[in-house]
């Protein structure tokens, strides 16, 4: 076997053994999580007088869901007298008249509630939140994302937990309204039940590091303020903030009974869009706080978990080094005989898919009663995040190399019941080329497969097969749906001028 043969193999094996530690961390997320299962917060004290509550909701060409969120939003059963609402529109469409006929509707009734807008979008979301926070009469500041319908009872749920003064932040749990949209929606809320059960239950009750999620959550002005306050220095200003208040010693509670409904991407590319920001970001913010969060005086299990944490989209790359190189490593390996692939490729595969599948079902298992219905989309769970791995590793390697990219917001429709449509809707995201690697890299798996089930090795077919539809999907779906939103587009286009 030549050098580059076995340079190859070395890093193929090297990248499945990393994935396997990775899967790792996932156990040790469940095993925290039943193991400090008494350290739920409680309630120990009410405030007599409530604190007074800035409700913050950023909002950029949001035309389909902004009525609803502000509606949502005005309904919250507080004292009008010790709250205000902030709209930070930084829109360039429609949507800021419709934020502008909602809001003066509900001051005619009383509510404090005022449009803010920028002169431009310096600083994204971070930028549009600190105008606001520099304004903020609450000493409390709860954000909601355009995309999220808040409960009534938000602010009693969440306000009182404050009573503590080292509380900076407290995060609830985010639902799904429309779960059952598709498979994609199905997927993507197992993906983030599983975030937020397992990684913010366990985090959260072992006393680590854990991030405020960008909404859904109440801050301590004072603690944004103390610690620096919103930068736009990355993609992910929520896991920077989250990360700079805690190294300062302020304390994060997360109410898992807590929970706010909120709408999931119905796009593969809404979704590999978002998955992208998040993966960048993530990257961005361990650069910009790794080395404070290991030079810190807190213990080591503590420095360790918020290290593996901010890593933890590298495993992205991994998971793109393998799916492209273990057809030639199948190859190269054949005259070491099946024996040996099979000591060591079996057991690192069917350990990783095997624990992850575990972290999932043990967070269905928490919050639903009909869990075990949702476990036949585990196969789908391990394809797509095999799938996204291609856009994903694109986001990390920007990062690594500091190559600048705008935010791109998530786009939002109100597509809640399955007979809602967004094809017509406006803010399609542009094609992407990596959707045609994507694809062939599915097809490129195919033939892996072939390959092995005509050499009679079979173990592996499985794995290839998750892998391929992984991908087949992601990059199917992303020129499928948006080859159907531009003829869609066009025939509006073609109506409206006939007209």
């Amino acid at each position: 076997m030549t050098w580059w043969q076995t340079g190859l193999l070395a890093i193929y094996t090297l990248s499945l053994g990393l994935l396997m530690v990775v899967s790792l961390h996932r156990h040790i997320m469940v095993r925290l999580y039943f193991k400090y299962g008494d350290r739920v917060p409680k309630l120990t004290e009410r405030f007599e007088t409530l604190p007074y509550v800035t409700v913050q909701l950023p909002v950029y060409n949001e035309m389909y869901v902004v009525e609803r969120l502000i509606q949502a939003v005005s309904e919250i059963d507080y004292p009008r007298d010790r709250f205000e609402i902030q709209v930070l529109d930084d829109s360039s469409d429609e949507t800021t008249a419709i934020s502008t006929r909602c809001i003066e509707a509900l001051q005619q009734d009383g509510l404090d509630i005022v449009l803010i807008r920028r002169s431009d979008r310096v600083g994204y979301k971070a930028g549009a939140l600190a105008e606001g926070l520099r304004l903020a009469k609450g000493e409390l500041v709860a954000i909601f994302d355009a995309d999220f319908v808040p409960q009534k009872d938000f602010l009693h749920k969440t306000v009182h937990h404050f009573t503590s003064a080292n509380v900076g932040l407290v995060q609830a749990r985010w639902s799904h309204l429309n779960r059952d949209y598709s498979l994609l929606t199905k997927v993507q809320a197992i993906y983030l039940d599983g975030h937020f059960v397992m990684e913010h239950g366990a985090r959260s009750r072992a006393g680590l590091f854990f991030n405020f999620n960008g909404t859904a959550g109440v801050w301590r002005k004072s603690c944004i303020v103390a610690v620096g306050g919103w930068q736009h220095d990355t993609l992910t200003e929520d896991l920077d903030l989250s990360y700079r208040a805690q190294l300062a010693g302020w304390q994060f509670i997360y109410l898992q009974d807590v929970v706010t409904p909120a709408e999931v991407p119905v796009e593969v590319n809404a979704w590999k869009t978002q998955q992208f920001r998040w993966a960048k970001g993530s990257v961005q913010t361990a650069k910009k706080l790794l080395k404070p969060v290991l030079k810190s005086p807190l213990p080591w299990r503590v420095k360790g978990e918020a290290a593996f944490h901010l890593l933890t989209n590298f495993s992205y790359l991994l998971m793109a080094l393998v799916s492209i190189l273990i057809f030639p490593a199948i190859i190269l390996r054949e005259n070491l005989g099946w024996y040996r692939v099979l000591l060591v490729d079996l057991p690192l595969f069917a350990g990783a898919t095997g624990v992850i599948s575990r972290f999932y079902i043990n967070a269905q298992r928490e919050i639903y009663d009909d869990w075990k219905d949702r476990l036949k989309y585990l196969p789908a769970v391990l394809a797509f995040g095999m799938g996204v791995s291609m856009n994903n590793a694109r986001g990390v390697l920007q990062a690594l190399v500091g190559y600048e990219t705008a935010f791109l917001r998530t786009p939002k429709y109100q597509v809640v019941a399955k007979e809602d449509g967004w094809l017509g809707k406006q803010y399609g995201l542009r094609k992407n080329l990596l959707s045609y690697f994507e694809l062939g890299l599915g097809g490129y798996l195919v033939s892996a497969i072939i390959y092995t089930f005509l050499k009679g090795l079979y173990f592996p077919i499985p794995f290839l097969g998750l892998f391929a539809f992984g991908f087949f999907y992601v990059g199917g779906m992303s020129l499928w749906q948006g080859a159907r939103r531009r003829r869609q587009m066009a025939s509006a286009l073609e109506l409206a001028a006939a007209d």
